[in-house]
């Protein structure tokens, strides 16, 4: 699996929230948008509900930031680790 980048996360973490915020003010925005958005952040994660993705993201933002690494460049993703055998 590939990791992606933290930047790329953080942003549709961002986008999710917003959504979801204008959601429950009763704002009309198109409901495609939020789909779209958490699809993409499933994907992101490899999982297969939005909760889930949440989770993921979190947890993949945290290793990101223990390990010290430097953002890769916009939009590129890392291949995950080689885990030993």
């Amino acid at each position: 699996m590939l990791i992606p980048d933290s930047r790329t996360l953080r942003s549709l973490l961002a986008r999710y929230a917003d959504l979801r915020i204008a959601e429950a003010r009763g704002e009309r925005r198109d409901g495609q948008l939020l789909e779209d958005v958490s699809r993409t952040l499933c994907a992101a994660t490899g999982t297969t509900c939005v909760e889930d993705a949440l989770v993921a993201a979190d947890a993949l933002l945290a290793a990101s930031r223990a390990r010290g690494a430097r953002p890769a460049p916009s939009g590129a993703a890392r291949p995950a680790p080689k885990l030993a055998a």
